[in-house]
């Protein structure tokens, strides 16, 4: 493999005069690492994409905007909220499903210095009433469902401007959002601090209450570049190791987005980096397989991503065979680990696409780590190398750094990290310590740099004193030929403190029983990690705004039956 490449090119992109060089800047006293040429912030982002003038920008079902018009009505938006007193540093929610219109609102907001709140669409009326006191936006930007849901609220926050989104019909109290397009004026000339907030992201919140993440400008274009640097890296040591240049003229990218704008995923990953190549977005009102294959073969998509679980559904569907999907050229997950099975299902059953993933979180403002094509195939387990922009290293409990190859939880550090949680000065603490963030994942690093990502540190199982990672036994019972979906959790044990559970979802037709299963699975991995408790579940399993399966869920759910052990 091409690992003496790949350091070669990560040297030469990011040493002295380098389009990737790395420095050193000082973020809330901290030194960190950042990109030299990186852009000074959002603002400027957006604003350079006018060159790309007539392409085609957003697609939603049969509406399409150029990037002229796009800009048109970003304009218009930015000079609606300062007429109505919006300044730089006030806060502008959003809630709605991914509309076109999210991404407007969004580049108007970070343009100006207004930070977007970002609200989850599947709150609850009690969770965005949460969710509105603990941001304070000065206007909230809603669709109808969402609508209903603010109305539901017992006490609304007072003098919160409302903006109708595609409403059915006029609401009392509600301006509608073709008011706020039609608005004349320009956007604001202003200047923007490079670590002011971009945006305030939840966290998924499957327990407690949420924490409002702090994503900065300088967080989020750096996340930008790392993920541009992903991509240039590895081109560049295929290109050394196998003499094949890339197209002199990249193919302007058309990505599908599949995963919620309210998430790093869609919104720092996916948006930002078609939005900078001057591609085309096409966005879905809600997942569903067949529909992407058939916009896919439509719109000519070129990448599409989302959490894993989207990639398998998709290669297993039906209409896949039959569905012209040769545009591909890259199908990637990220927001879980991926199973390696579905590395080689990719790369074996998408004749145009290499598989790629990205590990990160929302306190990154994306991505930490990068692995596609030929190395993701050769190292399936691997989330990649971090990005030059982070330290990284993994800790003991105590927060010693572990020996090279050795298990502990992964810090990083990074231009990247948020500042920190609004209104949480505790949890903020908790999380970053002397510009370290405690990702909360168990890893390992190998010889050549590669993350492995063993574990959520607070799913693993602990039974009977060995240590068992839920990702693992995972990505073992995924090679069974009959299972569609899994997730394995933690069963309280009184004998052992914990055995191993799993819940099932079985390819329609498929037969399977438990004994069965345990047999295959004892076959690939050690006996005390096979799941004791299965339970073969009759449809999709739950899962959160983002995709990932609700682990503690399922786990109070099922194992609330079971008999004391």
């Amino acid at each position: 493999m091409h690992y003496a490449e790949l350091a070669k090119a990560r040297s030469e992109l990011t040493g002295p005069g380098g389009a990737f060089e790395i420095t050193t800047v000082t973020v809330g006293g901290v030194p960190v690492r950042a990109y030299a040429h990186a852009l000074p912030d959002v603002r400027t982002l957006w604003l350079s994409t006018r060159a790309f003038a007539d392409r085609a920008y957003l697609v939603y079902g049969d509406e399409r905007l150029t990037y002229t018009e796009a800009h048109a009505r970003v304009d218009a938006i930015a000079a609606w909220l300062a007429a109505q007193g919006v300044q730089p540093g006030d806060r502008v929610a959003i809630a709605m499903r991914n509309y076109p219109e999210w991404l407007l609102i969004y580049w108007a907001c970070v343009s100006c210095g207004i930070a977007v709140v970002g609200m989850n669409a599947w709150w609850t009326a009690e969770e965005m009433a949460y969710g509105l006191a603990d941001a304070a936006p000065r206007v909230l930007f809603l669709d109808a469902e969402r609508l209903e849901r603010f109305r539901a609220i017992a006490a609304p926050p007072a003098g919160l401007t409302l903006v109708g989104v595609r409403l059915p019909q006029p609401e009392a109290g509600v301006t509608p959002f073709a008011d706020v397009i039609a608005h004349p004026g320009h956007m604001p000339e202003v200047a923007i601090d490079p670590d002011a907030d971009a945006c305030i992201f939840y966290t998924s919140g499957t327990t407690g209450f949420p924490k409002g993440a702090q994503l900065t400008h300088r967080g989020c274009i750096t996340n930008l570049f790392n993920m541009l640097y992903a991509g240039a890296s590895t081109a560049l040591a295929v290109q050394r190791a196998t003499g094949v240049a890339p197209p002199a003229t990249p193919p302007i990218p058309v990505s599908l987005l599949t995963t919620p704008l309210f998430h790093v995923t869609a919104n720092n990953c996916g948006a930002y980096a078609t939005t900078a190549a001057g591609g085309t977005i096409v966005l879905m009102y809600r997942w569903d397989a067949g529909e992407a294959l058939r916009i896919i073969e439509k719109e000519r998509v070129t990448s599409i991503g989302g959490v894993p679980v989207m990639a398998r559904e998709l290669i297993n569907h039906p209409d896949f065979a039959t569905t012209d999907v040769s545009s591909l050229t890259s199908l990637s997950g990220g927001g879980a680990q991926v199973p390696p099975d579905l590395v080689h299902k990719i790369e074996d059953g998408v004749a145009s696409a290499r598989p790629s993933t990205g590990y990160g979180m929302t306190e990154t403002c994306g991505i930490i780590t990068s692995n596609s094509g030929d190395f993701f195939v050769d190292k399936p387990y691997s989330a990649g190398p971090a990005m030059p922009a982070y330290e990284a290293k993994c800790v003991d409990d105590a927060g010693n750094t572990v020996a090279p190859g050795e298990i502990g939880e992964l810090w990083v550090r990074s231009a990247a990290v948020i500042k920190g949680y609004i209104n949480r000065p505790e949890a903020t603490a908790a999380a970053i310590t002397d510009g370290w963030l405690h990702t909360g994942d168990i890893a390992r690093i190998d010889e050549d740099g590669f993350i492995y990502i063993v574990d959520r540190k607070k799913d693993m199982v602990l039974r009977g004193g060995e240590n068992v990672y839920c990702a693992e036994v995972e990505a073992a019972i995924y090679r069974h030929p009959a299972v569609a979906e899994c997730c394995v959790f933690g069963v309280p044990d009184t004998r052992l403190g914990e055995e191993v559970g799993v819940a099932v979802v079985l390819k329609p037709g498929e037969t399977l029983d438990a004994a069965t299963l345990r047999s295959f699975v004892g076959s690939l991995i050690a006996t005390y990690k096979v799941p004791r408790h299965v339970w073969f579940m009759p449809e999709a399993l739950p899962r959160n705004a983002s995709g990932k399966f609700l682990r503690r869920e399922l786990r109070d759910r099922l194992a609330q039956d079971l008999p004391a052990a």
